[in-house]
């Protein structure tokens, strides 16, 4: 009778737990991020969000958070190192504050290649360096997504570097990209994606440099009305959490999570690579002036900043160069 009664208490457990398993609120994981609804970034996301529903069951759910919701970059991030589950945009410009030589990635005029630079994010170099970002709280989930070229939108023509001088540029507050904007003349000025539009009406900044998608996407034509087609950065981006939160999924669930975020990462590829055009012939449409400036000088004045990182280790940029080649 007691093995009895112990082998149904053994049974009713199991279907308890079973029941629990099966009833259990699934993991929500949120997704911030400054980019507004319909812009290529969030068209990506809402992608992955399926992909993950479909993969995992529904026991992954992705919440999406556009349009500076839960703050800026910075705050996020700061947020995903304290544990929480949130995941964000971010890239090896930001990134540099944790693991210096990876701001060497995100240097002007570095590449006009996708594919180049991906092959880098696959490298044993970069491998190691996600090793040292997890070490400090960051876990990296996607490294393929790929944002775009970097252009500028202004109050004033700028054709030539000269133009540039005493610009005000709206920049990301990272090192590298203020760097840059100051060595092709500009007056840098960081500050979040959120607050552009508002900086713009009230003469804060004279222009902002971001992917078209972006500059579209954020309605920034409406107070610039001058595109120069510098294509200074090539932008390509991470979406990165808080280690201290992805240690504690299981091994099944992170191979959801990355999987599915390889296949949103050539998503983007390929959506990056449509509607650059159409975009140009949409702002033409609303009264933008497109300029076509030679590119040779911008990228003569903006490669100077390579030479001003004394914190890289030794032979970083002839390293990267070589492994671009």
């Amino acid at each position: 009778m007691f093995k009895l009664l112990k082998t149904a208490a053994m049974a009713a457990t199991i279907a308890a737990v079973g029941a629990f398993s099966a009833n259990a609120a699934p993991l929500e994981i949120k997704v911030a991020y400054g980019n507004n609804p319909g812009e290529p970034f969030d068209v990506v996301m809402n992608h992955w969000a399926k992909l993950i529903d479909e993969r995992s069951n529904g026991e992954i759910q992705f919440k999406l958070y556009p349009s500076s919701q839960l703050g800026a970059k910075k705050d996020v991030t700061e947020q995903a190192l304290l544990g929480v589950p949130v995941i964000t945009l971010t890239d090896v410009g930001f990134l540099a504050d944790y693991e210096p030589d990876l701001g060497v990635l995100f240097g002007p005029y570095l590449s006009d290649s996708p594919e180049k630079l991906f092959s880098i994010y696959e490298s044993d170099w970069f491998k190691e360096k996600e090793e040292a970002l997890k070490a400090k709280g960051i876990h990296v989930v996607m490294k393929n997504y790929l944002y775009g070229a970097r252009h500028l939108l202004s109050k004033k023509p700028v054709r030539t570097v000269e133009d540039m001088k005493g610009l005000k540029i709206r920049t990301p507050n990272n090192i590298m990209q203020i760097r840059a904007i100051e060595a092709m003349g500009g007056t840098a000025t960081p500050m979040p994606l959120g607050e552009v539009y508002t900086a713009l009406t009230q003469g804060i900044i004279d222009g902002v440099e971001n992917p078209l998608p972006v500059l579209y996407g954020g309605k920034f034509h409406e107070e610039a009305k001058y595109l120069s087609l510098i294509g200074y950065l090539l932008n390509t981006s991470l979406i990165i959490g808080g280690e201290e939160f992805f240690s504690t999924l299981s091994e099944e669930q992170l191979d959801i999570i990355h999987s599915t975020a390889h296949e949103a990462g050539v998503y983007s590829q390929k959506i990056a690579a449509e509607g650059d055009e159409e975009i140009i012939e949409k702002m033409k449409a609303a009264g933008v002036e497109i300029i076509r400036p030679e590119a040779g000088p911008f990228r003569d004045a903006a490669v100077k900043v390579y030479g001003q990182f004394p914190e890289w280790t030794p032979g970083l940029f002839d390293k990267i160069q070589d492994m671009l080649k």
